[in-house]
């Protein structure tokens, strides 16, 4: 068990000293001495340079800020200081949970991609009444990272490759040790249980009082996965399988069913789906997906599975009344890739690549209740072949989904589906640059993540796809249109009020930039937007000059759609701080949009954060 304790401020290594710096503002490349990346790590120093003359500089150093390692944790809550404005008494009292990395660097050499790092759960535990926020930090402790830290002297040695890392203090080649599961990705708290998921194994329950990790939960039971294994049809597809499993399962030990991190949650039927990929599929030119619904109590309700004869990549997906969704991200195998990768010559994820062979994109409507024909929300469309896809006119992998729902168009019974999700170009999505993550060096650059401004369509933006179908399920017209024109940035963690889920909503949120910075036009993210779909107008509120953002979470406080708060985190790189920020939603864009920001203590300033959730206390969950 780690134990908390007090931690050096936390710096980048290898500052430049100010003589060194160029001497105009025009040069705004790094001068050949100067790394172009930094090793992930954290580094004991008490005060930090951060030169203004050149911004190329500057916010290079501030990237990496944002990653840099945190191995303190804190096991009894701490109230957090309020440096502006105060917790509104009518705040609904509640805990805002956010899970992300915590660690990248071991003490052996080896720096891992962010998306492996160990699993470092925040909670923030505010109290309506009191004003009070107590803030809590804990790794989970997953197998791996039993085995990766010395429980006696506290030390780190990665043994896991990890699928996005290859190790250079560890072993390398011939590493059999890929599927890492450090619990990472998301949180979840539902049938009162506390879950941190990641997207390759089963999630890891924690204790929501102390926030010791109880150990893995069972979703997905073992007997139902070695059920579905027993299937085969002989096909030349299902020959490959077999002859992957042992090897993916055995030598791997990958899981059977690999669970996404995202999930959805189902408000008005008061239910939770989560989804499973099979993990032969992976190398495999088709994909197998199963959907799962649960009760309140984790009471398995329904489960389906549904074989695309499509290579498909999926993080994000939707539901609706009728259907669940699932934008075709395609993929292809990588022969070479793959050979490196088995060998650890390279990551794992090297043995995939973006497949770009069609202009299209294609979209799976697939029924939700197909077989009660006494459910209200039977689909009408049930004469559809789901295995045959929607193309939407445009190359587009999505990467977040927000809402998505479906409308009676007519009284003949047409419909229309609108989905409102964060999207990207295949020529921009790489898996092995993602946070400007360079696996050879083990280094971060983010210019990888920063692209010309006029390629900014390449970049993650926020869409709306709307698919017209007949009361024949024939699909009469799909579009991708900017969700709203009047603002084209860079943006993604789509977010609305979940008492909207499936429902009509006006009010998108998500995190973008303000494009304010000339080296940094567009990752890390520094805004919260506002948009109105209904009638497109566009709200910001912005963290400041050299300060950036993660994920924004929706509170409500009544009916109204944009009543409530919004949680986002912010991180001050230009004064090593990081602070929980409450916005008024109905304000953003004017006076007196911040609520109140509080103030997370030096010494437990935390890497970004991927996505969290909010549960409130009067809740069942």
């Amino acid at each position: 068990m780690l134990q908390a304790k007090a931690c050096h401020n936390i710096i980048p290594s290898k500052l430049l000293p100010p003589a060194k710096l160029p001497s105009t503002a025009s040069q705004l490349t790094l001068p050949s001495h100067v790394p172009r990346a930094i090793t992930i790590t954290t580094i004991p120093s008490h005060e930090v340079y951060t030169p203004e003359i050149d911004d190329t500089i500057t916010a290079f150093w501030d990237y990496q800020f944002l990653f840099m390692s945190q191995r303190s944790e804190t096991t009894e809550p701490i109230a957090l200081r309020v440096v502006e404005g105060a917790i509104p008494s009518d705040f609904p009292s509640g805990t805002y949970y956010l899970t992300g990395p915590g660690l990248f660097t071991d003490d052996h050499g080896s720096t891992v991609h962010p998306l492996d790092g160990h699993g470092y759960l925040r909670t923030f535990e505010i109290d309506g009444g009191s004003g009070q926020v107590k803030f809590m930090a804990r790794y989970i402790e997953t197998e791996a990272q039993a085995e990766e830290r010395d429980p006696v002297t506290g030390q780190w040695r990665f043994t896991h490759r990890g699928p996005f890392s290859v190790l250079k203090g560890g072993k390398m080649v011939g590493n059999t040790k890929v599927m890492k599961n450090v619990a990472n990705t998301s949180v979840l708290r539902w049938g009162g249980r506390l879950l941190c998921l990641w997207e390759g194994g089963e999630p890891y329950e924690i204790d929501s009082k102390t926030l010791n990790t109880v150990g893995k939960f069972e979703l997905i039971k073992t007997c139902e996965s070695l059920a579905e294994e027993e299937k085969f049809h002989g096909d030349f597809l299902d020959v490959a399988a077999q002859i992957l499993k042992p090897i993916l399962y055995g030598v791997f030990k990958m899981t059977p069913k690999r669970l996404l991190s995202h999930y959805k949650i189902d408000a008005r039927r008061n239910r939770l789906l989560i989804m499973t990929c099979n993990a032969e599929d992976m190398l495999l030119p088709r994909s197998n997906f199963t959907f799962y619904e649960f009760d309140s109590n984790f009471k398995l309700l329904q489960s389906q599975e549904f074989n695309i004869p499509d290579h498909l990549m999926i993080h994000d997906w939707a539901f609706t009344d009728t259907h669940y969704i699932l934008f075709g991200n395609r993929i292809k195998l990588d022969i070479p890739g793959s050979m490196t990768a088995v060998c650890g010559l390279s990551p794992m994820i090297s043995a995939l690549s973006v497949n770009p062979s069609k202009p299209t994109s294609p979209i799976y409507l697939l029924p939700r209740f197909p077989d009660d024909k006494n459910h209200e929300t039977t689909n009408i469309n049930v004469q559809r072949d789901w295995r045959i896809p929607i193309e939407a006119p445009t190359q587009m992998w999505v990467l977040h989904v927000g809402n998505a729902f479906e409308e009676i168009r007519d009284e003949n019974g047409n419909v229309d589906i609108q989905i409102q999700a964060s999207g990207c170009s295949y020529q921009w999505f790489n898996f092995q640059k993602m946070f400007g993550y360079d696996w050879q060096s083990g280094k971060l650059d983010p210019s990888m993540m920063n692209v010309n401004e006029e390629k900014e369509k390449l970049l993650p933006h926020l869409v709306q796809v709307s698919i017209s179908l007949d009361t024949n399920g024939n699909c009469t017209k799909c579009s991708v249109n900017d969700l709203n024109p009047q603002w084209n940035k860079a943006a993604d963690f789509p977010a609305m009020n979940p008492d909207f889920s499936g429902r009509n909503n006006a009010y998108v949120y998500a995190a973008t930039s303000s494009g304010s910075r000339q080296a940094l036009p567009s990752f890390p993210f520094d805004t919260v937007v506002k948009l109105n779909t209904a009638n497109k107008s566009v709200h910001t509120w912005s963290a400041g000059r050299r300060r950036f953002i993660g994920e924004p979470v929706f509170i409500p406080r009544g009916t109204i759609e944009d009543e409530g708060y919004l949680l986002v985190v912010e991180y001050a790189v230009s004064t090593q701080r990081c602070y929980l920020v409450v916005l008024d939603a109905q304000k953003i864009g004017d006076k007196g949009e911040v609520v109140a920001r509080l103030e997370v203590p030096r010494n437990l300033n935390f890497p970004v954060g991927f996505h969290g959730f909010w549960a409130p206390s009067n809740s069942a969950l």
